[in-house]
């Protein structure tokens, strides 16, 4: 079965408070389902990858057909330029935000998903939907900590 992924990731600020937003769809099915987060301070790049990682996380089997549609070329580029196999065998020593690389690059070789890069903010409907939840999300008062962002442990994470 095919489905459909939008995200967005938005920040007020860089870093600053931030969000994300999800749109889901199983076209064959007429079924969508949308998620919001916000955190009280990130990045836009943390929100733009957790919007993946989270929707990916979400799925429950890892045999479907899956799209994933991202304004963010962070992301994107990471996949088409094959950087991430990179990053991977080194460790994602080096590498900002390698707490979320990690937890993509495994959920990446479990579903196998296609990644497309849209424009943002061009009028393309569904990622006008996913940066409206994720501007809520911020703007709500019910914010998360980004724990490895706020907080990075000794572990050799990246400290911004």
């Amino acid at each position: 079965m095919r489905i459909d992924i939008y995200t967005d990731g938005a920040c007020s600020g860089n870093p600053g408070k931030g969000g994300y937003g999800i749109l889901m769809r199983v076209p064959e099915k007429k079924y969508e389902k949308r998620f919001s987060k916000g955190f009280r301070r990130t990045t836009n790049n943390r929100m733009e990858l957790l919007a993946v990682i989270t929707a990916l996380e979400k799925l429950k089997s890892d045999q479907n057909d899956i799209h994933i549609y991202t304004d963010s070329k962070y992301v994107s580029e990471a996949v088409h330029q094959k950087w991430i196999y990179g990053w991977a065998k080194k460790g994602f020593i080096k590498v900002k935000n390698p707490d979320l690389w990690k937890r993509f690059y495994e959920l990446y070789k479990k579903h196998n998903p296609t990644l497309h890069w849209i424009k943002g903010h061009s009028g393309h409907p569904e990622n006008e939907i996913c940066d409206q939840l994720a501007v809520a999300a911020y703007k709500s008062d019910q914010l998360e900590i980004d724990e490895n962002f706020e907080n990075p442990s000794d572990s050799g994470l990246f400290t911004p």
